[in-house]
């Protein structure tokens, strides 16, 4: 098992507070005092609070974006890359839950990589409606608003992190299962 870096105890600790606190209102002193440390520590490892920031956004929008690419180029019908992106949704908020948070409450607070991230968010809910689109057109998905369907997949996948938590228990393969069938297939009997 990898040893966690002095960076990555830092990002991990900040990101928990983040969520509990919001961005706003989290400091370095916040920060070094949750880990038992002097804040003028924390710059010998990180440049400020929005490095940490840029660093929990930034990589977790990589991740679902190349996640995205690969269901795109998947050979699989439309319900399949549905039933993928799902567990890739899954997968990340299981895994990151506390990132997830920031992800979605704290993404405007990004100075110089807010442009980039918005392009990636773009690209990645582009793809998603691409994928919809090819649905529809292959008949695999009903011809309704392309719109409030993206709406309501993205809505319940990106509050994943606020459920997931509550879930001692939690089974990934069993939530990915139930919620791309309730998510793809609704509630009809």
């Amino acid at each position: 098992m990898k040893l966690e870096t002095r960076k990555e105890e830092i990002i991990k600790t900040a990101t928990k507070l983040f969520k509990e606190k919001g961005y706003s209102a989290v400091t370095m002193r916040d920060i070094a005092k949750a880990m038992g440390i002097k804040a003028a520590s924390l710059y010998n490892h990180i440049n400020s609070k929005q490095h940490i920031l840029r660093d929990i956004i930034i990589s977790l929008a990589e991740e679902f974006t190349n996640g995205m690419q690969t269901v795109q180029l998947s050979e699989v019908s439309s319900i399949e890359k549905l039933r993928l992106i799902v567990a890739l949704h899954v997968k990340i908020t299981a895994n990151s839950t506390y990132g997830m948070a920031s992800l979605n409450n704290d993404w405007m607070h990004l100075e110089e990589q807010l442009d980039y991230y918005l392009e990636l968010r773009d690209t990645y809910e582009e793809n998603f409606r691409n994928i919809l689109r090819e649905g529809i057109k292959k008949n695999e998905i009903i011809n309704s608003n392309l719109e409030i369907m993206l709406f309501s997949m993205l809505s319940t996948l990106r509050s994943l992190y606020l459920w997931i938590p509550k879930k001692e228990d939690l089974n990934t393969e069993e939530l990915t299962q139930n919620l791309s069938h309730m998510l793809i297939n609704g509630i009809n009997k």
